[in-house]
């Protein structure tokens, strides 16, 4: 090999470059195939110059790019003894090179698979360092896309690529080269610069018409990498992708469902784009590497008769999927919630074969799905947990670590051993809080499963408990950046959390609250309706933000804003002017709201007494209803029942709060479904009081347990009491709606009588709160108790509200006391 380098750089060959060099051109121009290339390689070896050397590489290139992705023969152009001559050349002949034609001669090295540290790759890599400055910007582009395949995201050389782009961000106004530049530098920018960019991309897509459906997707991607739901660039970029229908396949429509669903950005339109192009597309996916591109994209969000075509088809295709495509169906059964014990049960065989072939961030995913979708696997599982816990033993990074042990204790039968006890205490004090965070809610499960452990403080659990909370406070107390503090409690969560940290992190946050600005106020406000605690002085200063900088804040943002007061049932300093300035907001872009958030910030401002007329006008409209049914459709489960709820909610406030606006009840059979799927059993408590119940009011058949309102609000318990405050003897409301002529309204809207009870006879309504209807930190109801006991009232009912944490206290501890509480409440209370 030495011998040909010495022999190929010799004087000789130069002599017959100008002779040969329209020669190779113009037979390499007639080349129709890669041998042809090859053979013409192989003949004039000696004679080859650099222009002749990267325009045979590209050439090759050009005829593997025209080929589908199945019959592309990468391997064997890799491989072969003339393309080896090739990279020897190039190597020699580096210096020589162009810009244009160094960047491009890397590009199409990787393309075939060439190693990053092949020692041609790494040649040239230097020497586009040494001239980065003399790069242009689309030279600069590709360059950084090079480097970005070979993961090096965090080099120092593309902290100098984001030092140029910086720089020269003004003067640049090609969108394919912003839209690769942003891509390939977004783990290495400020957050200043990030907006910058975000700035500039916007301006960008306002001016230059047409934009290709690629660039978009980029926006979106640099989006998704810096971890930022910028909205109005991401529907900016969606009316692109909406205007380059015709050249969504299955990957660039996987991909793009894929970033919003990170994102969590949702647009209807989008979707049922997406939904009908998958579906058109079904009988052309075949092969197994588009099938399950095809089932990525299109099982969570199609109709379960597609659904289930998806799922026969699945299983006779089962056998040809690598590990990958795999792994890929089961984190799509988990996401569509799937129920084929047949597939799972296939699927789970499959994963079992290629286990051994995942690093350790796809077996937690793979042990997620799992868990998620209940498979019956156990062998499956012991070698899940064997996996596992010898990547513990190696891995170094508190992420990671983090990671695999909340994986671990997920697992059935798993349990802690002296590994899990070493390798948390070992990196406990390089932890973030969401870490620290798992490891807590890992070592509660194994506490659980260990019975033994339980009474043992001293023992290795309460040892590394007590370790883990140290760590924990010593880093709240720290913490002087509100921003870093928010992002590290995004995914903490759960007993430990609420209970050893949440008062400490909301004191934490008071400390920093100037911090609070309209940059991060969303996200905030997000986090306190996530805890649901109670603090006047962050929420005032939420109110104040939002009103200071309204017109800066995104129009979906308004949700976030409006819903902690409306959860947690506050009203701040300037409420009148807060409810104004959202509702403001809201009004003037109606158009612009996803339907299912519209509904949703619909009911949250119903909780504070809210109801704009021109918001419930749009929502109880035919066509807005039919827009949101067909959006329902392609949502996760769990968010279209959640949104249908409050639709019905909703309406149901609508029509008792604002019987002027004429909106219909047409809940009703939504109403009896759900009732029919309700556990009507009681609890023990509930039995308790009952009885009670039955004793003070002169027998059972005078209290009905639980029952069920007008308009179908689920109360505790109910009895009636004629005007002298007498028990009468319980009336089934058989009607519940089918008989609504009973309520009576008066001109003014206000609730006038029912019929069927004696004169001055009154139904009272008896409601137990349980913790969950307070604030977590406090005796504050919550909004949604409050709005219950108000529509309540509406209807005539005069409501008794048992707070559990009286019921439960030390002063209510046996039964003559419990029913001197009941005979106050219901009797003496008015």
């Amino acid at each position: 090999m030495f011998c040909l380098r010495r022999f190929l750089l010799s004087p000789r060959s130069c002599q017959f470059r100008k002779w040969s060099s329209d020669s190779f051109f113009s037979q390499l121009n007639q080349c129709t195939n890669e041998d042809q290339v090859f053979d013409l390689v192989g003949k004039n070896k000696i004679k080859l110059s650099e222009k002749h050397v990267e325009t045979a590489v590209d050439l090759l290139w050009q005829f593997q790019k025209k080929k589908p992705d199945l019959l592309r023969n990468i391997s064997y152009i890799r491989d072969h003894p003339h393309f080896l001559i090739l990279r020897i050349l190039a190597e020699n002949k580096i210096g020589s090179m162009s810009n244009e034609a160094l960047v491009k001669m890397l590009y199409n090295l990787l393309k075939f698979n060439i190693d990053a540290h092949d020692s041609l790759v790494e040649e040239i890599v230097m020497e586009g360092w040494r001239r980065l400055d003399s790069l242009n910007m689309p030279e600069l582009s590709k360059f950084s896309l090079c480097l970005h395949e070979q993961q090096m995201f965090h080099s120092p050389l593309m902290g100098q690529i984001a030092e140029i782009v910086n720089k020269n961000l003004a003067s640049m106004q090609d969108t394919r080269v912003l839209s690769v530049l942003m891509v390939t530098i977004s783990s290495v920018i400020s957050q200043s610069f990030r907006d910058r960019l975000i700035q500039k991309a916007e301006f960008l897509l306002d001016t230059v018409d047409p934009i290709p459906l690629n660039y978009a997707r980029r926006f979106v991607q640099f989006l998704k990498n810096v971890k930022f739901c910028h909205r109005p660039l991401l529907h900016k970029c969606n009316k692109v992708f909406l205007q380059n229908v015709n050249q969504l396949d299955v990957d660039n429509v996987g991909i793009i469902l894929g970033f919003y669903q990170l994102l969590q950005f949702n647009n209807t339109d989008f979707r049922l784009v997406a939904k009908q192009k998958l579906t058109e597309m079904m009988d052309d996916c075949t092969s197994p590497s588009r099938f399950t591109r095809l089932f990525a994209a299109l099982a969570p969000i199609a109709e379960p008769e597609v659904r289930e075509q998806l799922i026969e088809a699945s299983l006779l295709m089962a056998d040809e999927f690598d590990h990958l495509q795999v792994l890929c169906m089961i984190e799509t059964m988990q996401e569509m919630a799937c129920r084929s014990s047949q597939l799972i049960q296939k699927i789970s065989s499959l994963l079992l074969k290629y286990l051994d072939l995942y690093n350790p961030t796809e077996l937690t995913r793979i042990t997620q799905s799992l868990i998620a979708l209940r498979c019956p696997n156990p062998d499956l599982y012991a070698k899940l947990q064997i996996l596992l816990i010898n990547h513990l033993k190696v891995n170094i990074i508190p992420a990671e670590i983090s990671m695999l042990i909340r994986t671990l204790s997920t697992l059935p039968s798993s349990f802690m051993d002296e590994v899990v006890v070493s390798r948390i205490d070992a990196i406990l004090p390089q932890c973030n809080l969401s870490d620290l965070s798992s490891f807590a809610a890992a070592l509660m499960k194994w506490v659980r499963r260990d019975k033994s452990t339980w009474q043992s403080p001293s023992g290795p659990y309460g040892m590394l408990l007590q370790k883990v909370n140290h760590c924990a406070h010593e880093r709240i107390e720290k913490a002087n950046d509100l921003d870093l503090l928010l992002e590290e409690m995004k995914y903490a969560s759960g007993e430990w959390f609420e209970e050893v940290l949440l008062e400490d992190v909301i004191a934490a946050f008071q400390r920093l609250k100037d911090q609070i600005m309209w940059t991060n106020v969303v996200e905030f406000s997000s986090f306190l309706i996530r805890t649901s605690f109670f603090c006047p002085p962050l929420l005032d200063r939420i109110a104040a933000v939002t009103l200071q900088h309204s017109d800066k804040i995104y129009n979906s943002g308004t949700y976030s804003l409006v819903l902690p007061f409306a959860i947690l049932n506050y009203d701040p300093p300037q409420s009148e002017e807060f409810f104004k300035t959202c509702i403001g907001s809201l009004s003037c872009q109606l158009g612009c709201f996803e339907p299912h958030l519209l509904v949703l910030l619909a009911f949250a401002l119903a909780i504070a007494e809210y109801f704009p007329e021109n918001l419930v006008t749009a929502i109880f409209n035919v066509d807005f209803l039919t827009k949101l049914d067909a959006q329902l459709a392609t949502l996760p489960d769990t968010l279209n029942r959640r949104v249908r709820l409050r639709l019905m909610e909703l309406n149901r406030a609508v029509c008792l709060e604002c019987p002027e606006f004429q909106v219909p009840w047409f809940h009703e059979r939504y109403c009896q479904q759900l009732q029919r799927k309700s556990n009507g059993s009681l609890s023990a408590l509930h039995q308790q009081i009952h009885s009670l119940l039955g004793e003070i009011l002169g027998g059972s058949h005078f209290a009905k347990a639980p029952a069920l309102t007008p308009y179908y609000y689920g109360i505790d318990f109910e009895c009636i009491l004629d005007r002298n405050k007498k028990p009468l003897p319980y009336v089934e409301q058989s009607m519940v709606m089918a008989e609504l002529e009973t309520v009576h309204w008066g001109r003014d809207g206000q609730y006038a009588g029912r019929k069927g009870l004696p004169p001055g006879a009154q139904r009272i309504a008896v409601e137990f709160l349980d913790s969950k209807d307070f604030c977590k930190n406090s005796e504050h109801l919550k909004g949604e108790v409050v709005i219950k006991k108000r529509h309540l009232e509406i209807l005539g009912y005069r409501v008794v509200q048992i707070p559990h944490f009286e019921w439960n206290s030390m002063e209510l501890s046996s039964k003559d006391a419990w029913i001197e509480y009941l005979k106050k409440k219901i009797f003496e209370e008015v």
